[in-house]
């Protein structure tokens, strides 16, 4: 038997080399207290309620002729207790930091930039930045939630995206007259076929003035290294347009899997919704409201739905400093628990 190994370096960058470069160390740390009333009551001190705590290093060294060598190293932590199961499928209590937010290496110049590593779609990038909450906290649209963080805790089948992809290929594109795109392919590293495991998604955007747009479209396909037992095919809009005294912001998102395995008649599963979502500056702060629709249709019975209604408040103290104050209010609908 015959086995070729064939390996292609990209970017590779030494201690002595970064030594001439600019680095950046940056975070972010966010606390607070939440209350819970639902079936039980819960309170307590919670972590990334505004921003997602976290730690990161980030670096470029220009190289001439306009292109620029970069690397991002960024994990997430919990305020609260100090631990690194942050914001990750198979996070668990007690386990430290890791960079699994962000960990990339890439080149950039004219061309726009390519980069390698672990970090965010560039189908979610496009539209989950119309979420007026960022994807945290308790008032955060669930149409952006992490398939294998999310549903992990109600059953073994994934029914969307993760909100990340590792093993990937990334570009992005340079602006053109306030579009650009971003690519990402995610190697499923099985021994399989090619396609195994794998995820391939694409980003659209358009901004121009106070008007913004987003487009984002993924495909993940099942096997031993992915979350999905079946394919999984998702697509999501989003736009925003600024009005002065207010911004107004829409999203919608829908995800489907094939062959669904706890679909009583082996049918497609569907996860869809649509969130819309207005913020208005009041003072030296921000004021944003936003509600979602959720809806589950996945075992041939009635289909899972929820309400979903969120309203804060973010006061500026500095540039940096804040404090923040949201209400969230969700009904699941024909007394489902789903959401």
């Amino acid at each position: 038997m015959k086995k070729s190994l064939i390996a292609l370096a990209v970017l590779a960058a030494s201690g002595a080399a970064m030594a001439q470069s600019s680095v950046t160390l940056y975070g972010v740390a966010d606390a607070g207290v939440t209350y819970l009333n639902g079936n039980d009551n819960w309170s307590g001190v919670t972590s990334g309620n505004n921003l997602t705590s976290r730690l990161g290093f980030r670096g470029t060294e220009d190289l001439g002729g306009g292109l620029k060598a970069n690397f991002v190293l960024e994990g997430g932590f919990n305020l609260d207790n100090g631990d690194g199961a942050s914001g990750y499928a198979g996070a668990k209590a007690g386990e430290g930091f890791q960079f699994k937010r962000r960990s990339t290496v890439g080149l950039s110049g004219g061309f726009g930039e390519v980069r390698m590593g672990r970090e965010l779609t560039a189908a979610y990038n496009a539209t989950a930045r119309y979420d007026v909450f960022g994807s945290v906290g308790i008032g955060q649209s669930r149409l952006w939630a992490d398939g294998g963080v999310v549903d992990a805790s109600a059953n073994a089948t994934a029914v969307t995206t993760n909100q990340r992809i590792s093993n990937a290929l990334t570009y992005v594109s340079p602006d053109f007259s306030g579009f650009k795109f971003g690519l990402n392919y995610g190697f499923g590293e099985t021994t399989a076929s090619n396609s195994d495991s794998g995820y391939l998604g694409a980003g659209l955007t358009y901004d121009n003035g106070p008007l913004s747009l987003g487009l984002g479209l993924e495909r993940l396909k099942s096997g031993a290294n992915s979350v999905a037992t079946s394919d999984i095919d998702a697509w999501s809009l989003g736009g925003s347009y600024d009005l002065g005294v207010a911004k107004l912001l829409a999203g919608y998102r829908q995800s489907t899997v094939d062959n669904f395995a706890f679909a009583s008649t082996g049918a497609d599963a569907k996860r869809k919704g649509y969130m819309l979502a207005v913020t208005a500056p009041v003072g030296p702060g921000l004021v944003r409201a936003a509600y979602n629709r959720y809806q589950d249709s996945q075992t041939g019975t009635a289909d899972a739905k929820a309400d979903h209604f969120a309203i804060g408040y973010i006061y500026s103290l500095s540039k940096r400093t804040s404090v923040y104050g949201t209400y969230a209010y969700l009904k699941n609908k024909n007394g489902g628990t789903r959401f």
